[in-house]
C-alpha cells in the first residue's frame, strides 16, 4: 500500500475497481496563534488556478450524473455530498469520512493510496466518485421514488459490453416500422372497396378521420417520449410512467396479448394469400383451411427464428420488406398510367375524368354505411406504436419516437390518400370483364362513366359482375404494371406487420414483468444476450400465436384487437391531459407541439371509434381493463413513479383544503379529528385502533410523536421516522397522519402539535391520550407535565379523551424482547388487549356514562362506533345522574333528547345514588394511595412546607384534600357503579372529569382518575369543549 499526497490533496485509486476515485482536498492543519486550527491552500503554485471550479470545496458542482437513477444505463449514478455532510460540526464530517473510507478499503482488494504533503488533523472537504456499490443503501434501495435498476456492478458489465449493444436510429428503428405496420394489406386488398363504396370524397374523409386520431395520439406520444428518458416498454412504459402502474398494467398486459394475437391475424393473412395462389393453380395440399393452419405454423417459425438471432437481423428483414413494399405501391403507381385494352373489361381506363366524377360520391351497396367502412379502413392506421414499442432498442428514444413516429403517419396517409384517388380515376365501380360488352357505335343516352367510354356494364345492375372496385379485391393487382409484384407487396406487409408485432409483444411484456406488476410473471422478466433479449417472451408470443394461427377462426378476435390498441392509443391521450391537468413541475416535455385540450378530444375520439368499430368488442374491452385496474389497485404494487395520478391528487387536496378553509364550522358538519398521543404508532395499537374505529371515513387522525433527548439524534429520528411510520400505517390500513416532533418534554411536544398539526379546516380538535398507568412509580415530574398537558388541551379549546386499558397499551417493551414466543410467555394477556379492538366485538354493550353535558362528544363518539362493521351489533346504554324522586321524568326526558337526536339506544338507566358515599374500605384504599403524594404541611412549618410545596407543585396539600372531599367521594362511588352495572360491557365510554388549573394537584387529579376507572373493562374518559358537537335541527 501506497500513500501519497499532493497540493494539499489525498487522493485514492484502485485497480480492482477502474475509475474508482477518492480525494480529499483543502487539509486542516494546526498552526497559528494558539494551535487554532486554519485551512490551508497552496496559492502559489500554478495547479492551484488551474483547479477546476468545485474541486477545491465539497460542495459538488452540478452534473448530469447526481440526477441519474440507480446504474443508469447511459452513466453512472454519482452520490453529491448530503446536507449533514456539507452543514455538521467538522469533527464529525471526519468521522464520516473516515468510516466511508475504511469501508471503501474494506472493499477493495488492491488498493494504492498516494500521498504528497505535510501532517495534518483533520479533513476539510473532500471531492469523490464512488460506485454506488459502496454507498450506504437507501432504506427502500432508492432515492426519493428512483426507479428499481440493476446494481452497480450490474451496471459496470452493461457499461463494458455496451459496444455489443444494438441501438437503432430513428429511420431504422421508428419509421420504417410504424411504416411497414400502417401499410397493411388493407392498402392493397381492401382500400379500393372502399373507394367503391364511399367514393373518391368520402374515402379521402374516412383516411382524414383515421389520421385525425392517429396525429393527436401521435402528438401525445411525442409529448410523453420527451419528458425524461424513455426505456423498454413501449406504450406500457408511457402510460404506467404517467398514470401509474394500475392504468399501466392494465393497458401492458392487454396491449402484449393483443400484439401476440396480431402476429397469427398477420401470419394467417399472408397464410390466405398463399393458398388463393395455390389454388389457382390446383396446388393445395390438403384443403384450404389446414393448408392456411400449415402454411401459418411454418411462417411463424421462420419468424421466430427471424427474430431470436437478434433485433439486428430482425432489423435487416424489415428492411428488405420495406424495399418490396415499396416497389410494389410503385408498380401500381406507374400500372395507372399504361392503361392496357385487355383490362378495359375489367374496368381499368386509366385516369379519366369521367371515372374520377362518377366515383366522386358514394354509393353504399347492402348493408354498409359510413361508419361500417370507417370500422373496417380504422385498423390499417393502427401502426404508430411500433416504433415506440422497442423503446429500449433505441439509441436516442426521445429524438427518435416524434420524428420517426409524426414522419410516418404523414408518409403513409399521403400514400393511402394517393392510392384512394387515383384507383378511384381509373377504375369503374363495375364490370363484366366480358368482351361482349363493348359498345362500337356511339350511344346518345349514356349515363355511366363505362358508357361514354364505350363499354356497356349495365348488367352488373341487375347480376353481380367479378370486376371492378366494387366486387374485385385483386384491382390493384389488375391496375399494376406487374401484377407479381403486387403479391409481393401483399407478402412483405402482411409479414412485416407479423414480424413488428412479434418483437413488440415480448418487450413489452418483458418490461412489465420487470415491474413486478403481475408477481406470476416474474420469470418472463429475465433477458439474455447483449441486448437483453426477452427469449421466454418470444416463446410464450409464439406459442400464443401459434394457437390461434391453428384455431384459424380470427374474424371474431380480430376486432377485439383493434379495441386493445385503441385503449392504448386513447389511455396515452388521456396520459397527456392528465399530467398537464395535475401542473406538476416534473411535467416539462421537450416536444412542445401538443396541447392538453386536443389530447382530451383525441381520447374521446379514440373511445368513440371503439364503439363504431365494434360496440359489444369495445364493452369487452372495458370490463378488462377495468378488472385488471381493479386487481392492481387491490395489489398496490410497491413502486413509486411519480405518475400524473399522484401530482392530481395532491393538486385536488390541495385546492379542496383552500376551499375547505374558506367555510365557516357549522355542527352538523363536526367531525372528531383527533390528535392521538401513540408515540411509535406500532407500540400502542389498541390506542390506534380505538381510535380509528370512530375516525375511519369520518375524521382525521394524526398520531403525534415527541421524540426528545439530544436534538441531533432527535432530528435524525425525525427524518427516518416519518418515512417509516407513514409507510407502517398504510401497510396497516390505517387512516391516518404521523406527525413526529422534537422536545425538550411532553408537554412542550403536545404543545407545538396541537398548535400546528393538520392544515387549515383539517386541524385535530380533539386530544387522545392514553392513561399514565405507572404514575404512582413513575417520577412526579413526569406526571405533571402529562397532567399539563391535558391542561393546555383545554386551554386550545380541544376535546380531551383518556383511554385505559387494565392491562395497559404499551407495548414497545414486548416489541423489543424480538422473542414473540417469549412475549407471549410473560405478557400474553397484554398483547391479547392489545389487539381486542382489532376483532368483531359481538351483541354486547357500549355503556355511556353522561354525567355531564360536554357539548356532546361524549356521546358521539360511541355513536360513531355503532356505525362500524366490527361494532354494529353492540347496544348502546345511557346512564345519566339524577334523583331518586324524580327517575321517570329524567328517563323521559334524555329519551326524548336522544330521539331528537336520532341516537338509537337500547336503554336508559338513571342512577340516583351517585352522591351516596362509598365504601369504607374504598375510602381506606383511596387514602392509602395517595399517601406518598402527601405534603401535610401541618405537620411541618410555614416555610418549610411552601419550599416543599414550590418544588414539587404535585403534591396533595391537606387543605385541598378536604375541599375536594366530595369530589373524591364521587369519583370512588362512582366506580362502585360502574363495577355493578357495566362490568360486562364492551367498553365504557364516560364523562371525564375536570380539575381547575392552580387548584387540583397532579397526584390528586391522577388519583381521581385511578380511582375511578380501575378494574373495569376499556374505559373512554371524554371532555368535549363544551361547544355543541350535537343538534336536531335540520
Amino acid at each position: 500500500m501506497f500513500i501519497h499526497v499532493l497540493n494539499n490533496s489525498v487522493i485514492f485509486f484502485s485497480t480492482s475497481f477502474p475509475g474508482t476515485v477518492v480525494r480529499f482536498t483543502g487539509l486542516m492543519v494546526s498552526g497559528g496563534a494558539g494551535g487554532a486550527p486554519h485551512y490551508c491552500y497552496d496559492t502559489h503554485t500554478n495547479t492551484y488556478y488551474l483547479r477546476t471550479f468545485g474541486h477545491n470545496t465539497m460542495d459538488a458542482v452540478p452534473r448530469i450524473d447526481h440526477y441519474r437513477h440507480t446504474a443508469a444505463e447511459l452513466g453512472e449514478k454519482l452520490i453529491r455530498p448530503s446536507l449533514a455532510e456539507l452543514h455538521d460540526e467538522l469533527d464529525k464530517v471526519s468521522k464520516t469520512l473516515l468510516r466511508l473510507l475504511f469501508d471503501v478499503i474494506s472493499r477493495v482488494s488492491d488498493f494504492e493510496i498516494f500521498i504528497f504533503t505535510q501532517a495534518y488533523e483533520g479533513l476539510r472537504s473532500f471531492f469523490y466518485l464512488f460506485p454506488l456499490s459502496l454507498q450506504e443503501p437507501f432504506e427502500d434501495g432508492y432515492a426519493n421514488g428512483e426507479e428499481g435498476t440493476p446494481t452497480g456492478e450490474a451496471a459496470a458489465a452493461y457499461t463494458a459490453d455496451s459496444k455489443g449493444v444494438v441501438k437503432f436510429g430513428w429511420i431504422k428503428g421508428v419509421l420504417v416500422r410504424c411504416m411497414l405496420n400502417i401499410w397493411g394489406v388493407m392498402l392493397f386488398i381492401r382500400l379500393s372497396w372502399i373507394v367503391g363504396q364511399a367514393g373518391i370524397g368520402l374515402s379521402v374523409l374516412v383516411i382524414a378521420m383515421a389520421t385525425v386520431v392517429t396525429t393527436i395520439t401521435g402528438l401525445s406520444t411525442s409529448a410523453i417520449a420527451t419528458n425524461g428518458f424513455v426505456r423498454g416498454g413501449g406504450a406500457y412504459y408511457l402510460i404506467s410512467r404517467s398514470l401509474g402502474p394500475e392504468f399501466g398494467g392494465a393497458i401492458g398486459l392487454i396491449f402484449a396479448f393483443a400484439n401476440a394475437v396480431a402476429v397469427a391475424m398477420y401470419v394467417v393473412g399472408f397464410a390466405e394469400t398463399v393458398v388463393e395462389l395455390l389454388k389457382d393453380n390446383g396446388a393445395l395440399m390438403v384443403d384450404e383451411m389446414n393448408d392456411i393452419r400449415i402454411i401459418g405454423a411454418i411462417t411463424v417459425v421462420i419468424l421466430l427464428g427471424i427474430s431470436v438471432a437478434g433485433m439486428e437481423w430482425e432489423a435487416k428483414a424489415q428492411i428488405v420488406l420495406l424495399v418490396i413494399l415499396l416497389l410494389a405501391i410503385g408498380d401500381f403507381v406507374i400500372g395507372t398510367f399504361i392503361p392496357v385494352e385487355s383490362k378495359k373489361l375489367k374496368g381499368f381506363f386509366g385516369y379519366k375524368a369521367e371515372i374520377f366524377t362518377e366515383n366522386f360520391g358514394p354509393d353504399f351497396r347492402g348493408e354498409e354505411t359510413f361508419f361500417s367502412v370507417f370500422a373496417i379502413f380504422f385498423p390499417a392506421a393502427t401502426g404508430i406504436l411500433a416504433g415506440a414499442n422497442i423503446s429500449g432498442d433505441l439509441a436516442d428514444p426521445q429524438s427518435a419516437i416524434p420524428k420517426g413516429t409524426l414522419l410516418a403517419i404523414l408518409i403513409t396517409t399521403l400514400v393511402y390518400t394517393g392510392v384512394a384517388v387515383s384507383v378511384g380515376s381509373c377504375v369503374v365501380r363495375d364490370a363484366t370483364g366480358n368482351v361482349n360488352h363493348t359498345i362500337f357505335t356511339e350511344w346518345t343516352n349514356c349515363t355511366t362513366a363505362a358508357c361514354k367510354l364505350n363499354y356497356d356494364f349495365s348488367s352488373c345492375q341487375k347480376t353481380e359482375c367479378p370486376y371492378g372496385l366494387m366486387n374485385n379485391f385483386q384491382v390493384m393487382s389488375m391496375v399494376s404494371g406487374f401484377a407479381p409484384l403486387i403479391s409481393a407487396g401483399i407478402f412483405s406487409a402482411t409479414l412485416s406487420s407479423a414480424l413488428a408485432s412479434l418483437v413488440s409483444a415480448p418487450k413489452i411484456f418483458q418490461a412489465l414483468c420487470k415491474d413486478n406488476i403481475y408477481p406470476g410473471f416474474l420469470m418472463f422478466a429475465k433477458g439474455y444476450g447483449k441486448n437483453n433479449e426477452p427469449l421466454r417472451g418470444y416463446m410464450l408470443t409464439f406459442l400464443i400465436a401459434l394457437g390461434f394461427i391453428l384455431i384459424a377462426e380470427l374474424n371474431v378476435i380480430a376486432p377485439i384487437i383493434s379495441n386493445f390498441f385503441l385503449a392504448s392509443y386513447a389511455l396515452i391521450n388521456f396520459s397527456v391531459f392528465h399530467a398537464s391537468l395535475a401542473k406538476s413541475p416534473g411535467w416539462r416535455p421537450a416536444f412542445k407541439y401538443y396541447n392538453m385540450w386536443i389530447s382530451l378530444i383525441g381520447a374521446i375520439l379514440c373511445c368513440i371509434v371503439m364503439f363504431v368499430i365494434n360496440w359489444w368488442a369495445a364493452l369487452l374491452t372495458y370490463v378488462i381493463v377495468l378488472g385488471l385496474y381493479i386487481y392492481v389497485t387491490y395489489k398496490k404494487p410497491d413502486v413509486n413513479w411519480g405518475s400524473s395520478t399522484q401530482a392530481l391528487t395532491y393538486l385536488n387536496a390541495l385546492q379542496h383544503s383552500i376551499r375547505l378553509s374558506g367555510v365557516e364550522d357549522h355542527v352538523k358538519n363536526f367531525r372528531p379529528q383527533c390528535l392521538v398521543m401513540t408515540g411509535a404508532p406500532n407500540s400502542r395499537p389498541a390506542l390506534l385502533h380505538l381510535v380509528h374505529a370512530f375516525t375511519k371515513n369520518v375524521g382525521l387522525m394524526v398520531c403525534g410523536h415527541v421524540h426528545m433527548g439530544p436534538r441531533r439524534q432527535a432530528v435524525k429520528e425525525l427524518s427516518t421516522d416519518l418515512g417509516k411510520y407513514q409507510r407502517w400505517l398504510i401497510k396497516n390500513k390505517m387512516k391516518a397522519f404521523y406527525a413526529p416532533v422534537h422536545a425538550e418534554d411532553l408537554r412542550d411536544g403536545g404543545q407545538y402539535l396541537m398548535q400546528a398539526a393538520g392544515l387549515g379546516r383539517m386541524r385535530p380538535n380533539t386530544l387522545v391520550m392514553g392513561f399514565k398507568k405507572n404514575w404512582r412509580q413513575a417520577d412526579m415530574r413526569d406526571v405533571e407535565t402529562y397532567i399539563n398537558l391535558l391542561h393546555d388541551a383545554f386551554d386550545i379549546q380541544y376535546g380531551v379523551v383518556v383511554i385505559r386499558l387494565k392491562e395497559g397499551l404499551d407495548i414497545s417493551h414486548l416489541q423489543a424482547q424480538g422473542n414473540r414466543a417469549l412475549a407471549l410467555f410473560f405478557a400474553d394477556q397484554l398483547l391479547d388487549a392489545s389487539t381486542q379492538f382489532q376483532k368483531k366485538q359481538g351483541k354486547n354493550n357500549i355503556d355511556v356514562w353522561w354525567l355531564f353535558d360536554d357539548g356532546g362528544l361524549t356521546l358521539l363518539i360511541p355513536y360513531l362506533l355503532t356505525t362500524k362493521k366490527k361494532w354494529k351489533d353492540c347496544k348502546i346504554r345511557v346512564f345519566i345522574g339524577g334523583k331518586i324522586n324524580r327517575i321517570d321524568h329524567d328517563r323521559r326526558a334524555m329519551a326524548t333528547l336522544l330521539s331528537k337526536f336520532r341516537i338509537d339506544f337500547s336503554d336508559i338507566m338513571v342512577l340516583g345514588d351517585i352522591n351516596t358515599k362509598p365504601k369504607k374500605e374504598n375510602v381506606a384504599a383511596f387514602e392509602e394511595m395517595i399517601e406518598p403524594f402527601r405534603l401535610h404541611e401541618d405537620d411541618k412549618e410555614q416555610d418549610v412546607a411552601d419550599k416543599m410545596k414550590e418544588d414539587e407543585p404535585w403534591r396533595i396539600t391537606d387543605n385541598e384534600l378536604e375541599l375536594y372531599k366530595t369530589k373524591t367521594h364521587r369519583q370512588l362511588r362512582l366506580n362502585e357503579l360502574l363495577k355493578e352495572h357495566s362490568s360486562t360491557a364492551n367498553i365504557i365510554v364516560m364523562s371525564l372529569p375536570l380539575a381547575r388549573k392552580s387548584a387540583v394537584s397532579s397526584a390528586l387529579y391522577m388519583a381521581w382518575l385511578e380511582a375511578l376507572s380501575k378494574d373495569l373493562p376499556p374505559v373512554l374518559l371524554v371532555r368535549g369543549n363544551h361547544q355543541s358537537v350535537l343538534t336536531f335541527y335540520s
